[in-house]
């Protein structure tokens, strides 16, 4: 899993609430046995004005050019909320994008996106509200994420400060997963394991 320490980049969003998991990836495409390949279909029934997803709707935001090679989405309240498909951060990161910005997330999309190296931000409407006017109002305006300093920086270069719990935070400054977390103790684990037998006796 790739670190997550400080991130600048384009900057989209979605000015909607209660965006659930179906939306972000429709049911339909949760065959796939990997993690890959999850991002053409992103969105899929807001993208494109087909089934096949081969009309994109123009009106959509991550089709518009000015989005072209975004990589932190910002959205409203309660983002990832439906069904618990872990899919939805694979399509999200599968797409590019490192960072989800919104005031609230459903808490079992959370816990995923964190499983799976994508940083939810939780900010205020008020703050949300003035980064969606700054990218607005800006073609190609950037954001950072900085997780060291747990800061957002908008566009015009105003702070706005975030929490997240320490092994979370830990988690991503190191790209670890569960399973990486667990290895990262792998010297400990061992040393207990050779104890066992004496244990026994």
């Amino acid at each position: 899993m790739q670190p997550f320490t400080t991130h600048s980049g384009l900057a989209v969003m979605i000015d909607s609430t209660n965006i659930d998991t179906d939306q972000i990836i429709p049911k339909q495409f949760l065959s796939k046995v990997t993690r890959d390949g999850f991002g053409v279909h992103l969105f899929h029934d807001w993208r494109y004005l087909d089934d096949a997803g081969d009309v994109p709707n123009p009106e959509f935001s991550l089709n518009q050019s000015r989005y072209k090679g975004a990589s932190i989405l910002l959205a409203q309240e309660n983002f990832g909320c439906g069904s618990s498909r872990e899919h939805a951060p694979w399509a999200l990161a599968d797409f590019g994008l490192r960072a989800i910005i919104a005031p609230s997330f459903a808490d079992i999309f959370y816990g995923n996106s964190i499983n799976n190296g994508l940083l939810p931000v939780a900010l205020t409407h008020a703050q949300v509200r003035q980064l969606m006017d700054e990218v607005a109002a800006e073609e190609g305006a950037q954001i950072t994420v900085d997780l060291t300093s747990c800061k957002v920086i908008s566009p015009s270069g105003a702070e706005f400060s975030f929490t997240l719990a320490e092994s979370a935070r830990h988690k991503l400054l190191n790209g670890l997963d569960a399973i990486g977390l667990t290895f990262s103790h792998a010297a400990q684990i061992e040393r207990y394991e050779t104890q066992i037998e004496g244990w026994r006796r």
